[in-house]
């Protein structure tokens, strides 16, 4: 059976996109930092994306200036298989994409059985609550930045019950980042 993990950058006062929707403050050139999202882009499986995260990626990834800016990850970014939630979208154009318009726990359960490979989900806060209530998340890597936005969207913004995490590994980055992995407690 396929793992469903999610991987978001939050900053430090909590919030995974500021208060006009953009994540872009979430990525900073750094050698080191550089070389771990190259190794761990798309963790080796498929993406899945909400609307809003779907459009930001699909409007940069298959540009030019992100082959030339970041090559590593472009290249994964554009050739996995990709998986857009949505209720407004009639159709998609990035390259290896499938739009989704079930019921959103239905679809990923069946994906988890029947998939090959791990499947991850970037961005997309709607998703990972409703998700993570279902109880179908197998793992959160959360990327805490060194900033403070003031105002934003909280990640896990709806979820109504306590969701208990453990803490299976960590790692502190020169940049300030601090990648924290987690799995609910069972």
């Amino acid at each position: 059976m396929a793992r469903l993990s999610v991987f978001n950058h939050v900053s430090l006062d909590g919030y995974f996109a500021d208060a006009d929707g953009d994540m872009g403050w979430g990525h900073s050139n750094d050698a080191e930092w550089n070389i771990f999202v190259e190794q761990n882009a798309g963790g080796g499986g498929a993406l899945v994306f909400g609307r809003i995260t779907y459009e930001l990626m699909a409007g940069f990834w298959p540009t030019p200036f992100a082959a030339e800016s970041f090559p590593a990850v472009a290249e994964r970014m554009n050739t996995l298989p990709k998986f857009v939630f949505s209720r407004k979208l009639d159709s998609v154009s990035w390259n290896n994409t499938t739009l989704l318009k079930g019921d959103l726990a239905s679809e990923i359960r069946k994906m988890k059985t029947q998939a090959d490979r791990n499947v991850v989900i970037l961005g997309s806060g709607t998703l990972v609550a409703q998700l993570a209530q279902e109880g179908l998340i197998d793992e959160l890597l959360i990327v805490v930045n060194p900033i403070v936005l003031g105002q934003g969207r909280a990640l896990f913004e709806g979820v109504r019950e306590k969701l208990p995490l453990k803490l299976i590994r960590s790692r502190v980055f020169a940049n300030g980042n601090i990648l924290l992995c987690y799995e609910p407690v069972s």
